[in-house]
This record gives structure tokens, C-alpha cells and sequence, in this order.
């Protein structure tokens, strides 16, 4: 990866020595222990075995940390974090479906500098840090330079739930495209729409209430391949609505997802 930044680095360590546990577990999913946070949202013994490596790499920092699984924890340097998604795309992760992914950034004074998102069944590393471009592996990405937004491939997590909310949601969905005549596609793994808005195989991608460790690293790659995102930090950190895409593009949607 050319990026070159004591945290960046940091990040690319820990998260190699914590993928040898996702690709082992992933061949015994049978054997997972798992448990339900809330309806439609798992958590495995995986996520929890690889945020304890992540963050004992990553705490020699001396950094404060927000993580899925453990949340806030305070370290000596308060206005610098990581923020950790252990595993991105757990459920796909427990049916055997290869794509999911570690997702880690790191911030600082309230803004997302550096990121990495990591598929390691691919192999794909996603990674960028302020003003020093996007990388997938060694190769320098960018966005799509599609410029109608007819046609666009865009992509969202969607609802979780089985209820009546989440046929609504489905069915604005439905208005999305017809009326703007792109096709979207649900991935189940956040910080791969993301990296993959980036790397130029989608146009752009939308979700509301989303956590931030779920898109911190995108958000930046997204920016750092020429893409644009809209202003998060008007949200809490738990109910993000995030808009990214390609510069072509992104007004368009913007304004095609403005009542949703």
C-alpha cells in the first residue's frame, strides 16, 4: 500500500494480523458461537476475538477508541481515535457469503484522516489517508466518471428489520429507482459499498441511521479517490444518513433522496 503515515501504518499492521482469524473462522462457520444484539444484528465470536487483536495492536497508541462491539473507550490522547468494525457484513459472514470486511480509521480533532477496509477472503485492501490519494493494494483508484445519473449503479444497506417500517423503506426504494431510472443493489456490507463507490464498480451509495464505524473508513476513501460525501457531522454518531458518489453524480442523488 503507498500510503505513508505512522497511523496508517499502525492500521495495516493490525489489520493483517487480525484478518489470519476471520479467514480461519470463515472455513469452520458451522463451529461459530453467535448471539442476537438486536433483531436482524448479530454478533460472533469472530467480531470479538478480532477487535481484541485490533485493539491490542492499535492501544500501544496510547489513542481512545470507538468500536461496534465495546464502544467509547477513553485512552490518554482524547481528540485522537481508531474507530473499529471488527467484522462489516456479519450476517453475510455466518451464511458462508464472501463479503465482509475490517474496517478501521483513525481521527483526529473530529475529522477522518486515515482508513483501511480490508476484505481479506479477496484479498482486496481498500485504504486511504488525507491528501495522499486511495489505494486498492498498490494501485491508485478513482471514481467512476459516469456523469448521467440514469443508468447509475447505486447501492444501500437497507432495512435489517422484518417489519412493516422495513417494507416501507423497501418501497421508497422501488420510487428511488423508478423514477430516476438507476439500478440499486444491497450488499449487506457497508464499508465494501463504500470502497467499491470508490474503486469505481458503483456510482454511489445512500443509507440513513447508519453507525459511524460502519462507514468512517469509506467515507474517507471515498473522498481521497475523488468522490464526494456528504457533511456527517451533523449527526450523532449512531444515526447517520450518508450520501457519497462520484462528482458527476452526487447532486443528482442528493436531490433524487431528499424525502427519504
Amino acid at each position: 500500500m503507498k500510503i505513508n503515515s505512522p497511523q496508517f501504518n499502525l492500521m495495516h499492521k493490525a489489520c493483517m494480523k487480525a484478518s489470519k482469524i476471520l479467514i480461519r473462522d470463515f472455513g469452520e462457520i458451522e463451529k461459530l458461537q453467535v448471539s442476537e444484539k438486536s433483531p436482524g444484528d448479530f454478533v460472533t465470536a469472530s467480531d470479538k476475538r478480532v477487535e481484541k487483536v485490533l485493539i491490542g495492536e492499535l492501544e500501544k497508541s496510547e489513542y481512545s477508541f470507538l468500536t461496534e462491539e465495546t464502544g467509547l473507550i477513553e485512552g490518554k490522547y482524547k481528540d485522537k481515535r481508531w474507530v473499529i468494525d471488527p467484522i462489516d457484513g456479519t450476517f453475510n459472514f455466518l451464511n458462508g457469503l464472501p463479503h465482509f470486511a475490517i474496517s478501521l480509521a483513525y481521527e483526529e480533532n473530529g475529522e477522518i484522516v486515515s482508513g483501511i477496509i480490508y476484505d481479506p477472503i479477496k484479498n482486496e485492501m481498500f485504504g486511504a489517508h488525507k491528501g495522499s490519494g486511495a489505494y486498492l493494494n498498490n494501485t491508485r483508484m478513482r471514481v467512476s466518471n459516469k456523469s448521467e445519473f440514469r443508468n447509475s449503479c447505486l447501492v444501500t444497506g437497507g432495512p435489517k428489520s422484518t417489519s412493516k417500517i422495513k417494507d416501507k423503506i423497501l418501497d421508497e426504494y422501488k420510487k428511488v429507482s423508478m423514477k430516476t431510472n438507476s439500478h440499486i443493489r444491497k450488499s449487506g456490507s457497508a464499508a465494501l459499498d463504500l470502497a467499491y463507490v470508490g474503486c469505481g464498480r458503483l456510482d454511489g451509495y445512500f443509507h440513513n441511521n447508519i453507525n459511524l464505524w460502519d462507514i468512517a473508513a469509506g467515507k474517507i476513501i471515498v473522498e481521497e479517490a475523488g468522490g464526494r460525501v456528504n457533511n456527517i457531522d451533523n449527526f450523532t454518531i449512531n444515526k447517520i444518513d450518508i450520501r457519497a458518489g462520484n462528482p458527476n453524480i452526487f447532486e443528482k442523488m442528493v436531490k433524487n433522496l431528499s424525502n427519504f
